[in-house]
Formats: structure tokens, C-alpha cells, sequence
């Protein structure tokens, strides 16, 4: 499937946003009477420079980005790098392997595909929040799309995931999947328009959020006063229906799921 590259995602919490494929999600922050600005990147961040990778074949197209802010930390470009050439040996390997097979068994290769593109989600004075849509192509039908996140603690120089900054999965989940399930239930009512998935379909309950990928944003560009949830294809609704975002404000039941030790970098959203 050559010509076929994923679009690379931002997502709504933030501050900035870029251009969108026809299942990327859309930034639901957008929608409010008064977006917040494009964060202004560090002064470290306006020296580093960002990264785009792209290559394409006839064995295999590979697609891998990060922003300047991400390359400003030393440890966070070398972790990106490395994942980086994880994934492309990874497609590589894969997409010989199924072409020695084409070949012995007669039918056509298609070649594969591997697209990651983070972005900023917010960039506050001790954490980098980013966010990457995920998608990849192995000779089916269609590629898979998913998503990536992690935030990276200034402080002690460390990767983490939004959950980490939560007392548990199940007390962030508690928290949020009320309003989640309204939001999420609008949405696809919107994108079904009035059409009946039949009692049999598993696209008719509401998901737990904290299974899907959650990102933690800023309108303040100070602490995380937004939660993102980013649902890719198939679990929310049919492939057809593409990605699924919800985003809700951090409320007094989601700072008192927070640990202790991170309750002084999150506050109430509107």
C-alpha cells in the first residue's frame, strides 16, 4: 500500500495542534468558545530541532516524528531515537519475512507500513505530556490505527504514563467513567446518525477508560487540568466509525484520586 502514510495526531488537551487524517481524532478542546494558545517551547526547545523520519519502497514505508521539545531533553530524544530504530528493524524484519512467503507460496505482497508521530500535548515547567497516534500496515484489508503516551518528569529525569500520577487505575476509572460514557454515547450517536448497531453488538455499552489511552492536558500551560481519552477503532465502535476522543475537566473527584505527591500539579478544569 504505497502512498499510504497516517496522519500524525495532536491531540486536543493542549496547547497545539496540526493537521488531521480523515480517522484522526479531533480535538475536542477545539470546540470550546476560547481555545488555549500554542504553548510557547522552552528556550532549550526553540534550539533543538524536531525529527522526522520517512522512508519509502517497494518493501515497506516507515514514518517516525517527535517535536522539538521532546529533542530538548537528552534522555527523552535518546529514548525516542531508540524506539525509533526499534520499530523500523521491527518492520523491516516483518516485512521480509512475509515477502519470502509471498514468494514461496505465490500470492502478492502488499508492503508493509509503520507510522508513529508524537506531539505536544501540553508542556508544563516540570512535565512534557505527549501523545502519538500509532498505526501500522501488514497486507490486510486495512491498516490499524492506536495510540501512545507518556509524560516525561523533569524533575527526576523520568518517563512516565498518566496513570502513574493516580492512586490506582480503578480510582481514575471511578472518577471519570460516568461522564465518559455520556460523552462518549453523544459522539457516537453523532457518528451513527440514528443508525441501530442491533442488540448483539458489542459497540452499544460504554468502555472502561483507563483501558483505552489516557492523556493528561493543560489549558494553563501551570498544572494538568484536563483528561484526554483517546479510543482507536474496534473499541468503541466498528472500524468504520474511526477514533473516539473524549475530554473532560479535572474535577474535585479526579484531584482526589491523585496520588499525594502530585496533587500540587493538578487543579480544577472548566
Amino acid at each position: 500500500m504505497r502512498g499510504l502514510i497516517a496522519a500524525l495526531v495532536c491531540v486536543a488537551l493542549t496547547a497545539g495542534c496540526s493537521g488531521k487524517s480523515e480517522d484522526a481524532p479531533t480535538a475536542a478542546a477545539t470546540s470550546e468558545a476560547a481555545a488555549p494558545a500554542a504553548p510557547k517551547p522552552s528556550a532549550a526547545a526553540e534550539l533543538a530541532e524536531a525529527r522526522k523520519e520517512s522512508v519509502s519502497n517497494d518493501l515497506y514505508e516507515f514514518e517516525y516524528a517527535y517535536p522539538a521539545q521532546a529533542a530538548a531533553i537528552p534522555d527523552l530524544r535518546k529514548w525516542l531515537d531508540a524506539d525509533l530504530e526499534k520499530q523500523r528493524r521491527e518492520l523491516i524484519e516483518n516485512a521480509q519475512e512475509q515477502l519470502a512467503t509471498s514468494k514461496k507460496d505465490g500470492f502478492p505482497f502488499n508492503p508493509f507500513g509503520s507510522w508513529t508521530g508524537w506531539k505536544v500535548v501540553t508542556d508544563l515547567p516540570g512535565f512534557l505530556s505527549l501523545s502519538a497516534q500509532v498505526s501500522s500496515y501488514e497486507g490486510g484489508a486495512h491498516p490499524n490505527h492506536g495510540f501512545s503516551e507518556m509524560i516525561w518528569d523533569k524533575q527526576t529525569n523520568a518517563r512516565r504514563e498518566s496513570e502513574d500520577f493516580f492512586t490506582s487505575e480503578q480510582a481514575l476509572s471511578k472518577a471519570i467513567r460516568a461522564e465518559f460514557c455520556r460523552q462518549l454515547d453523544k459522539q457516537r450517536v453523532k457518528k451513527r446518525q440514528g443508525e441501530n448497531l442491533g442488540p448483539d453488538s458489542p459497540f452499544t455499552e460504554c468502555i472502561d477508560p483507563v483501558e483505552s489511552t489516557v492523556i493528561l492536558g493543560s489549558s494553563n500551560r501551570k498544572a494538568f487540568d484536563k483528561i484526554g481519552i483517546l479510543v482507536g477503532p474496534y473499541e468503541a465502535g466498528p472500524y468504520v466509525e474511526g477514533n473516539y476522543e473524549v475530554t473532560l475537566p479535572v474535577t474535585e473527584v479526579v484531584l482526589a484520586a491523585v496520588k499525594p505527591e502530585y496533587r500540587g500539579v493538578f487543579v480544577k478544569g472548566r
